[in-house]
């Protein structure tokens, strides 16, 4: 069953990269607790829509979207650290959005979110979506039906959201 909105974020690690550029694992709580922050997901780094499209729109909105209350913006995808952190680098996202790998898929399973992209040879992703997360809990939630759309899940749609 997928999360909803009202639901607390399940219990997983992530990976981002230290301040040494070694990996260093976070977990849901140290990211997500005590503040209100963005998340958007992306079935994988270096992808045509998530790279021309979705990861663009909250580099150029990060400052609109901490304006409106969030602490912070995250991504995430099932790709290891090192490929989402040289996306973010080209992408312009340092300083800006925060990228958490989910490299197994672990928190795409539990949060029910996981696409069986394996037909097109990209094994087990994360469906394309965005939240808003109060303290750990959902307050917004916008998932996508297919990979391409990135309508709902858009920084801009999010700008559209109260929370």
């Amino acid at each position: 069953m997928a999360i909803k909105v009202g639901d607390k974020l399940p219990e997983a690690t992530f990976n981002t990269i230290g301040p040494d550029g070694n990996p260093k694992p976070i977990t849901t709580a140290e990211a997500f607790g005590g503040k209100k922050v963005a998340l958007f997901a992306v079935p994988g780094a270096f992808t045509p829509t998530c790279t021309k499209q979705h990861l663009p729109g909250f580099v150029a909105n990060d400052m609109a979207l901490k304006n409106k209350g969030l602490a912070a913006i995250y991504c995430t995808a099932v790709n290891d650290i090192f490929v989402l952190n040289a996306w973010g680098q080209q992408a312009g996202a340092d300083g800006k959005v925060q990228m958490l790998a989910d490299g197994s898929a672990d928190f795409a399973k539990k949060l029910g979110l996981e696409i069986d992209l394996t037909a097109r040879g990209m094994g087990f992703r994360t469906k394309r979506y965005s939240m808003v997360v109060d303290n750990g809990v959902v307050t917004v939630l916008n998932v996508e039906e297919a990979p391409p759309n990135h309508d709902k899940s858009s920084a801009a749609n999010m700008l559209t959201c109260t929370f």
